[in-house]
């Protein structure tokens, strides 16, 4: 039996869908509006203010400065070298860490649980950390220093925890009448049986990574291993573009200026929005079967 449509749900329906629209609108018109003044010929971006819909001169001078630049290709390289290696040890050191968290045979699990929940409330601070990480740890001006000291998320490790008290008994029971040791559980079942989980980690920690600058401006000293996000703090903040431009740049330094940040913007954040739509759909799964209350 086919019910029709009230014409109240109908003009909801409307209204609604026409306020999402409107809502995306005023979200993406921002980023639009970067890329095409990245478009733009940088002495048409000075003083025009309104809505920019195309190009203004056309021109992608500002890309070969930015592209040209050793700064910027120094921190891709950073940024990628410790996306990739941070990003693995920590959904690895997530896992594990989760894993023992599940283990009911473990006397101290409930306490353990609740000191690694201190945790998400409670820190040591910046200064007690910045001692740890170089007089101690002897991490200083490294890059394991962007890696080690949150290698492992509280956030993250309460919903992968949660995710493998999901997974049936059975299957671990069954796995230990056959032979199998707690590696073999974990790398055999909990890992491919959680794969969206193991995504949303990925997402998460990469993106993380992808964006961070703080740790950087604190334990980074040499310039050559600035991550990019770092450099594009100080194209924007600091307005250091003057070693993208050529010399006879002149009085038009500053019209100049103007097209690198922009461009620099777009480089810095392309790469990251390229990745997350080939993990979206674990995204979403991951997220609501780590919502579940275990």
């Amino acid at each position: 039996m086919i019910i029709k449509r009230m014409t109240g749900e109908k003009v909801f329906d409307f209204f609604n869908i026409t306020l999402m629209v409107l809502i995306a609108l005023i979200m993406l018109y921002p980023f639009y509006y970067v890329i095409m003044s990245s478009l733009s010929n940088s002495n048409f971006l000075i003083g025009d203010k309104g809505l920019m819909l195309t190009p203004k001169g056309f021109t992608l001078a500002s890309y070969k400065m930015v592209l040209n630049n050793p700064n910027i290709l120094s921190g891709y390289s950073t940024t990628i070298i410790v996306v990739v290696i941070g990003t693995t040890l920590n959904v690895m050191m997530t896992a594990l860490g989760a894993f023992v968290l599940t283990r009911k045979d473990l006397a101290v699990r409930r306490l353990l649980t609740y000191m690694i929940i201190f945790t998400m409330y409670f820190s040591g601070g910046l200064i007690p950390t910045y001692l740890v990480v170089y007089k101690y740890l002897r991490l200083g001006n490294t890059l394991w220093a962007l890696m080690l000291p949150g290698l492992i998320s509280t956030y993250n490790l309460i919903i992968m925890r949660t995710n493998f008290m999901q997974i049936p008994i059975s299957l671990e029971e069954s796995a230990k009448i056959n032979g199998a040791n707690e590696f073999v559980i974990l790398f055999k079942i909990f890992i491919p049986l959680s794969l969206p989980i193991m995504a949303v980690m990925v997402i998460f920690y990469g993106v993380g990574h992808w964006n961070s600058w703080f740790s950087a401006i604190i334990y980074i000293r040499d310039r050559s291993k600035y991550p990019l996000q770092l450099i594009l703090r100080e194209i924007l903040l600091l307005n250091d573009v003057q070693g993208m431009m050529s010399e006879g740049a002149g009085t038009d330094a500053y019209n100049i200026g103007e097209g690198i940040k922009y461009a620099t913007i777009i480089v810095a954040t392309l790469p990251i929005l390229c990745v997350y739509p080939f993990v979206q759909k674990y995204f979403v799964k991951g997220m609501m079967i780590g919502a579940v209350k275990g």
